[in-house]
């Protein structure tokens, strides 16, 4: 198939639903081979406003939910959805809930080189499945190290301000355009479709346009 499709996704690698969200994605995408989608991540912090160290997770949660009851009320639906998806989410490892901008880079860099899906990949396991601190320089230095990334250059652009302005306004312009929660995909610049949804609805939305391609290359 010649013709693509523009699939833009607003995510942050420490949203749940987002981890979620790209398995359910991912399945769909791998029963059709031949799909046509385009795909390229775009910054979305769920805390713009995290310390640069990142906090506690604890303090985090009991912050955001009101207490211990409130994030285990909270956190239940994405157990369960997670276990559904086949996930296995090391909650109880969690120990620091990470500020995202410098992960955010590092998705950034990877699109120039052509390995961003690799790299949003390599942050949800290091997050949810090994419980690792993906604020911390050197844990994304060794997530870009694992999927054929130069770790020593990562390193250098870390310790600079490269493109932090840039992701912080990319975030700030999802925002502005109406984007309230990740994860959101935006189809082929027009149709935002909001949150984790099943492989089915993807499956559904790769025919559709799959026929209106093949219709219109008919004409």
């Amino acid at each position: 198939m010649s013709q693509t499709v523009k699939l833009d996704i607003m995510s942050d690698p420490i949203c749940p639903w987002c981890y979620i969200g790209k398995t359910h994605l991912d399945k769909a995408l791998a029963a059709v081979p031949n799909h046509p989608f385009v795909i390229e991540w775009h910054p979305f912090q769920l805390n713009p406003d995290m310390p640069t160290v990142g906090m506690d997770r604890r303090e985090y949660l009991e912050r955001k939910f009101g207490g211990k009851d409130g994030a285990v009320k909270a956190y239940a639906p994405v157990v369960e959805h997670a276990e559904k998806a086949g996930l296995s989410i090391d909650f109880e490892g969690m120990k620091r809930t990470p500020n995202t901008l410098d992960a955010h880079r590092l998705i950034h860099w990877a699109g120039i080189e052509g390995k961003q899906d690799a790299v949003v990949d390599a942050l949800f396991k290091a997050y949810f499945v090994e419980a690792r601190d993906i604020g911390d320089h050197e844990v994304l230095a060794d997530v870009a190290d694992s999927v054929g990334m130069d770790a020593a250059v990562v390193q250098k652009l870390l310790k600079s301000d490269a493109d932090r302005e840039d992701i912080s306004d990319r975030d700030k312009h999802s925002r502005q355009m109406g984007v309230n929660s990740v994860p959101t995909y935006i189809v082929a610049n027009q149709h935002a479709v909001p949150g984790a949804q099943p492989p089915e609805l993807w499956g559904k939305v790769i025919d559709e346009i799959m026929s209106q391609i093949e219709a219109s290359s008919a004409e």
